[in-house]
């Protein structure tokens, strides 16, 4: 079975086979600031089990942390780390095509979680944008 993503604008898509190693939602900071959202999804597959097409522009986040992202549309997709997590790739859980497939099993680097996210499910819920019907 085949679990298969892609970025916003389709120039990059991806596939991996078999069952991902974890599904984590992270808090962290530098997650945070690289994607500009408060909290990332990130799904994790050994890399030998992942295809990628097109071709990823790539920031190094830290010293041994890599992003991938779209060079066309600026969709994150991939985190690589040989020291923290050797033979895996992290995939932003957002790009897959099935995302309520793969509900997360855990929350990580919680010690840098936004306070105010523990409340999310109690604010205002619109089905659309306000206002618009």
């Amino acid at each position: 079975m085949a679990t298969t993503g892609k970025c916003h604008c389709g120039a990059i898509s991806w596939s991996a086979e078999g069952p991902p190693e974890h599904h984590a939602i992270c808090h962290c900071d530098d997650c945070r600031r690289w994607s500009g959202a408060p909290l990332v999804g990130w799904i994790a597959w050994p890399a030998d089990r992942v295809t990628v097409s097109g071709d990823t522009a790539t920031y190094h986040s830290s010293q041994h942390g890599t992003r991938e992202f779209c060079g066309s549309c600026g969709t994150g997709l991939f985190y690589r780390n040989a020291e923290a997590l050797p033979g895996i790739i992290d995939i932003q859980s957002g790009t897959l095509d099935d995302p309520e497939s793969q509900p997360p099993g855990a929350q990580i680097m919680v010690k840098d979680r936004l306070g105010w996210t523990a409340g999310i499910t109690e604010l205002p819920a619109f089905q659309t944008y306000p206002g618009m019907d």
